[in-house]
């Protein structure tokens, strides 16, 4: 009897689309060359009867007789990570750790886990891209001491099951999952089938066993983790590690998270001893502040739960195009060009024959429309090279219509711009009463975009 060949298929690397030939655009997420063949399994036939081993068949319970359980977190000792994780590791959890190649994510996971594992647990850390010697000339650079923190090199998921049986740790740590694969499935690592998968078996472990198990995912040159989108919604909290390597400082940015708030935000220094805790990250961007400098705005932004102020740099500066440049970094280029617009028709400003550039120091990306209001002030003080005094907090978002409207959070932000030292704020009329108004801070509240560039400059007309 002739064997039967197995099926193939062509899947697209980005979605999971699939087809039965090659094709050069995804019909579903339209990226460009990026199908390709893989060898499917065979379908698994499935009875009436219960799975072994595919959980408890439970009869179904009215949700409102259920009890909520608290959910036990352990504290790992790294104050930025807990934050990002919403207080600490919860047990069973799977967590997505997601940077570019060398930002640090086996740096800041040998750390994490070696705080968790202290002297009496057992954390496993597994590598499928540095041997065991790699691993200890990094490990003696960290000044890692715990006696429970075993590592092992490895890429079958069957051989991993086996030594998580035999070790039984308390924390599992895997790097990365693009290596790994499972023999059972006829598909190269890396791959649709594959990462879909071993992400699939991971998470039934951690859920049955109640290890926390931490992921490290590579990034695809446009930022996204590499892999399908299914590879985020099957776990459950998603970080990025995120920071330019030419500078120190690194952000660890919560982009889902089950047991806690989204798009918390941790800040760390690297150093050759491994990464530092930024315990105050708004002093730290603000540390070297030019004063006085025109283009120069402190704004209040609000990342998950914690207040940040940051500093926001624009210059304006006459083209010598046909197409005047608009380029934006920790700012997104639609959002500028949306304020631009509005300083051009509310306000009477030329913007039309000028270069534009606008950066967020310190690395920060801000996505919350509270920025606005901080942004056109920079823009306006750069193209009127009028600087904003060096003790005026700024924020607030602005409409269409030019208008400035309220924002949450009032009272964060001023409690942290009062402990740094600044003395006026400029924010949207009508909140004055939802904070708590601190002594030292002197509070203007406008109501439009003119109002407000007129409470900062002399001549804030058409230029």
């Amino acid at each position: 009897m002739t064997p039967k060949m197995p099926r193939t298929l062509f899947v697209c690397q980005k979605c999971g689309f699939q087809t039965s030939k090659w094709l050069g655009k995804c019909p579903d997420c339209e990226a460009w060359n990026a199908f390709m063949e893989e060898v499917l399994a065979p379908e698994p036939r499935y009875s009436q009867e219960a799975v072994p081993g595919a959980g408890v068949c439970r009869h179904p319970t009215p949700l409102i007789s259920l009890s909520a359980a608290q959910e036990e977190r352990r504290p790992s000792g790294c104050l930025e990570f807990d934050r990002a994780l919403g207080g600490g590791v919860v047990l069973g959890s799977v967590v997505l750790l997601g940077g570019d190649p060398g930002i640090g994510k086996s740096t800041l996971m040998l750390q994490v886990l070696d705080r968790l594992c202290g002297s009496s647990a057992t954390g496993l850390y597994v590598s499928g891209e540095e041997s065991a010697f790699q691993l200890k000339l990094r490990a003696d650079r960290l000044g890692i001491s715990s006696p429970g923190l075993l590592v092992a090199t490895e890429t079958c998921l069957e051989n991993i099951f086996k030594l998580v049986e035999s070790v039984k740790p308390r924390y599992l740590a895997l790097d990365s999952i693009q290596t790994l694969y499972a023999a059972s499935l006829p598909a190269t690592p890396g791959s649709i089938a594959q990462v879909r998968e071993t992400a699939f078996q991971l998470v039934q472990l951690a859920k049955s066993s109640g290890i926390p198990v931490f992921l490290i995912g590579h990034v695809t040159k446009e930022g996204a983790i590499a892999g399908p989108k299914l590879l985020e919604h099957m776990v459950d909290t998603v970080l990025y590690f995120e920071g330019d390597r030419s500078h120190t400082y690194r952000l660890l940015r919560t982009v889902k998270n089950r047991f806690g708030p989204s798009q918390e935000l941790g800040v760390f220094e690297m150093r050759e001893t491994g990464l530092k805790e930024v315990t105050n990250p708004s002093a730290l961007f603000l540390s070297e502040r030019s004063l006085e400098a025109p283009g120069s705005v402190v704004v209040a932004s609000i990342e998950g739960s914690r207040p940040i102020l940051v500093e926001v740099q624009a210059l304006v500066t006459p083209s010598s195009l046909g197409m005047p440049r608009r380029q934006a970094a920790g700012v997104d280029t639609g959002r500028l060009s949306l304020l631009v617009a509005v300083l051009e028709k509310r306000v009477g400003l030329a913007f039309g024959n000028q270069d534009i550039f606008v950066n967020v120091a310190g690395g920060v990306r801000l996505t919350e429309p509270a920025a606005d209001l901080g942004i056109i002030a920079a823009l306006t003080s750069s193209l009127l090279d009028q600087p904003v005094a060096n003790d005026t907090l700024i924020f607030g978002e602005v409409g269409l219509t030019g208008e400035v409207r309220t924002v949450g959070q009032t009272e964060l932000r001023l409690k942290e711009g009062a402990k740094l030292g600044f003395r006026r704020a400029l924010m949207a009329r009508g909140q004055k009463d939802l904070g708590l108004m601190l002594k030292e801070l002197q509070i203007s509240e406008v109501g439009g975009v003119r109002e407000a560039l007129a409470k900062l400059f002399k001549k804030p007309g058409k230029a």
